[in-house]
């Protein structure tokens, strides 16, 4: 299993309405590639005020070639609408994980 895990800090004042398009938006888009098998979305806990909220966005693929897939063919389009819509609202880093 390949863990796809993207770390997001998007600022306070953008946090709600940044969180409901996420769940209700951007998720089931990501999920309705039928790349991913699995999500989950996660709030961090232990965090230094840093002006705003830290939250991971986790995506659950079979294999490394589906992960590949989803990057080639669906992610561009994807974090593009993120970008255009939180630009300068969020800072994020992603790493990618093997279940070992």
């Amino acid at each position: 299993m390949i863990l796809y895990n993207i770390t997001i800090s998007i600022l306070h004042e953008a946090e709600q309405e940044w969180l409901q398009w996420m769940k209700e938006v951007h998720i089931p888009e990501v999920m309705a590639t039928g790349q991913p098998v699995e999500n989950r979305m996660l709030r961090l806990l232990t965090e230094l005020d840093n002006g705003g909220v830290t939250y991971t966005c986790q995506y659950y693929f079979n294999t490394l070639a589906d992960y590949e897939i989803y990057q080639a063919v669906y992610h561009p389009k994807l974090q593009q609408k993120h970008h255009e819509r939180y630009k300068e609202r969020y800072v994020t880093f992603q790493t990618l994980l093997e279940d070992v």
